[in-house]
C-alpha cells in the first residue's frame, strides 16, 4: 500500500508504476519489441480505496525468489502497510496469469 505505518502517503506518486516497471521483466512469454510496455502478471499496480498500491501474487515467491525477496524489502525499506489479500478480477477481467 502506499501509505507508511506511520499513515503519511508514499512519495513519489508514481512509486508503484516505478516498482512494477523494474518488475515487469518477470512475465511469461514476454519478448520481441513490446516486451518493456507490459507489466508483469506477478506484480502490477492497483488502486485501492483511493491509495495506490502493488499487488504482488505469491506465485513469484517460487517462481523467482529473489523478486519477491526485492519488492517485500522494497516494501520493509519504506516502512509502506503490507497487506494480505486474495485478488478477485472484476467480471471481464483475465484471471492474473490466465492466458
Amino acid at each position: 500500500m502506499g501509505i507508511t505505518n506511520k499513515g503519511r502517503q508514499f512519495r513519489p506518486s508514481d512509486w508503484a508504476e516505478r516498482l512494477c516497471g523494474v518488475m515487469s521483466c518477470f512475465c511469461p512469454g514476454s519478448s520481441g519489441l513490446d516486451a518493456h510496455l507490459k507489466f508483469s502478471p506477478y506484480v502490477h499496480p492497483t488502486v485501492v480505496n483511493g491509495t495506490k498500491a502493488v499487488v504482488v501474487d505469491h506465485r513469484l515467491r517460487t517462481i523467482e525468489p529473489m523478486a519477491y525477496h526485492f519488492v517485500v524489502s522494497f516494501a520493509k525499506d519504506n516502512d509502506l502497510q503490507v497487506v494480505d489479500a486474495c485478488f478477485v478480477p472484476l467480471p471481464g477481467e483475465k484471471k492474473p496469469g490466465a492466458a
